[in-house]
């Protein structure tokens, strides 16, 4: 008797876990959004996990194209995952058709109104009924992904920061801004964002007592967790780099 009773209990507790994880994703519902940042108004996409909340948020960054699909694409997965994301459009409207067309509306950015977007994004975010204000990330990938740290340096109450491929600082006046951890994410053969200045980077950001981990992908360059660009995508790097992302969030986050 004492027997059957533990073996009830046990499929008690294993038969939600099994239905959970049998369901998979969870469902996610998006739409436009907009939302003030300085006198400007900015839009942004936002993704919803069905289900009840709150839900920890997470800011989207999108690469120098502008927010296209792959990027929207990447906050519907995360979303899926239990985080409400918001993709923020920082060119407002402009996406790149060619790599010139990038380069210029990336050169076009003022840094200083990109660096009031998203923290007015955070703002934005803590407004929302579906959102746990102090469970808040941010993730970006190239010039993304240097605004993502850019995030980490000015948000002060952000929880987590992940930064792929993207500009990096080292000097200590930044650094101590700093106040969440930092999971990095590079590739060895990435001619702008070196080994050497990562490492430099990470050594820095150590140095100063702060929680960090960064990996360097041999054999990988810049955008190499990019599926839509062949040149640059390397699928064992990119499926590695995106388990540490889950890791990542799901430690500093929770869900």
């Amino acid at each position: 008797m004492v027997y059957k009773t533990m073996k009830s209990a046990a499929l008690c507790i294993l038969l939600p876990l099994w239905m959970a994880l049998a369901s998979g994703p969870a469902k996610v519902g998006s739409s436009t959004v907009h939302y003030t940042s300085g006198k400007d108004t900015v839009n942004a996409e936002i993704f919803i996990p069905e289900g009840k909340g709150p839900f920890p948020g997470i800011i989207v960054i999108h690469e120098w194209l502008g927010l296209e699909g792959w990027t929207k694409a990447q906050a519907n997965e995360l979303a899926g995952r239990g985080y409400v994301t918001l993709a923020v459009d920082l060119y407002r409207g402009k996406v790149a058709s060619s790599p010139e067309m990038a380069h210029e509306l990336m050169r076009g950015l003022p840094e200083d109104r990109a660096v009031r977007d998203l923290m007015a994004a955070a703002e934005y975010l803590k407004t929302r009924p579906e959102v746990n204000p102090k469970k808040l990330g941010s993730i970006g990938w190239c010039m993304g992904g240097g605004y993502s740290l850019e995030a980490a340096l000015n948000i002060p109450d952000l929880a987590a920061c992940v930064i792929c491929y993207g500009r990096l600082v080292t000097d200590s006046s930044s650094i101590v801004k700093i106040h969440c951890p930092i999971l990095g994410l590079f590739g060895q053969d990435d001619q702008g964002i070196t080994p050497e200045s990562v490492r430099e980077f990470g050594a820095a950001v150590k140095k100063a007592g702060k929680d960090i981990s960064v990996t360097i992908y041999p054999g990988a360059g810049h955008r190499f967790m990019n599926d839509t660009d062949k040149g640059s995508y390397r699928d064992s790097a990119a499926k590695n780099a995106w388990s540490k992302v889950h890791a990542f969030f799901e430690r500093t986050l929770g869900r």
